[in-house]
């Protein structure tokens, strides 16, 4: 791979103290993993697992649960900055560090387990050049000494591992949220620091999706923005779609990047609606007294 200028800090993901090296897709590593392997399970005993929205829209219909439910029994936040955007990572088993997934025969949810997971042991890296104002992937190596895998005799290219583990469904579907969140800290100062309520809604509308979807069937929102019944409709059933419209809904909110209509009477409408409870709150104190 070809020296390129890049830095490293606008990565989404939390910081590391060891600067490591970066390979493109066409690197070979030496790799294998299966259930006869010495370290079998090793890695799943102490996790740090950081789960993207689409992570989440997987584990949670593996679950037959709501996204809610889901991120109050399986996961908790962290902010990726002081008072800025939070992420989410899997919660380990009560009291120690092993995934709550894990069994003696393997992973319980294999088939939808999370992007980090399908990635280990290779790290993808959301990096930027100093001169580019996009993001591209880049690849690195992660070796512990718990893990025999890199002792295997099979080589693989990481192009070919990342289609192995079913990667390119995963990193479709998780691109748009690294670019956001890699946009959001790499804006700093120029946007200043996001208001409660929009952390809040960036929340909602990239993790908890559930939830998001009452928000848009709700008369405030369709109050303010202007959708067609049918694309609603979508919005209602499809998780995909409401996941790439949240996405957008984020970058109009916290950017202003207008992809959604609005309709023109909606900045009136809201200040009515709030001057009508202020009122009410108003009466309900008198009322009282």
């Amino acid at each position: 791979m070809a020296d390129v200028d890049i830095d490293i800090e606008e990565s989404p993901f939390q910081a590391s103290p060891v600067t490591p090296a970066t390979f493109d897709e066409d690197h070979v590593i030496k790799f294998r993993c299966h259930k006869g392997i010495e370290c079998f399970n090793a890695c799943c005993k102490s996790i740090d697992i950081m789960l993207t929205p689409y992570d989440i829209v997987r584990l949670k219909n593996r679950l037959g649960m709501s996204s809610s439910e889901f991120l109050r029994q399986y996961t908790f936040p962290f902010e990726f900055d002081k008072n800025s955007i939070a992420g989410v990572k899997l919660e380990p088993v009560e009291g120690t560090t092993q995934c709550q997934f894990m069994t003696e025969e393997g992973c319980s949810v294999y088939e939808d387990r999370p992007t980090a997971c399908r990635y280990y042991p290779v790290g993808l890296l959301s990096l930027r050049r100093a001169d580019e104002n996009f993001d591209r992937a880049s690849y690195a190596l992660v070796e512990e000494d718990h893990c025999k895998g890199h002792l295997e005799d099979r080589e693989i290219s990481i192009k070919d591992y990342r289609k192995e583990q079913g990667l390119e469904e995963y990193d479709e579907n998780g691109r748009a949220w690294r670019r956001l969140v890699l946009k959001m800290k790499s804006s700093g100062p120029a946007i200043g620091k996001p208001s409660l309520q929009s952390r809040q809604l960036f929340f909602m509308a990239s993790y908890d999706l559930d939830r998001f979807r009452e928000f848009v069937r709700s008369e405030g929102f369709q109050n303010t923005f202007k959708l067609e019944p049918d694309e609603l409709e979508t919005l209602y059933q499809d998780d995909l779609a409401l996941m790439k419209f949240a996405d957008r809904f984020i970058r109009q909110v916290m950017f202003g990047e207008e992809t959604i209509e609005r309709h023109p009477d909606a900045f009136e409408k809201h200040v009515r609606r709030r001057e009508e409870a202020r009122k009410l709150r108003e009466q309900a104190g008198d009322d009282s007294e």
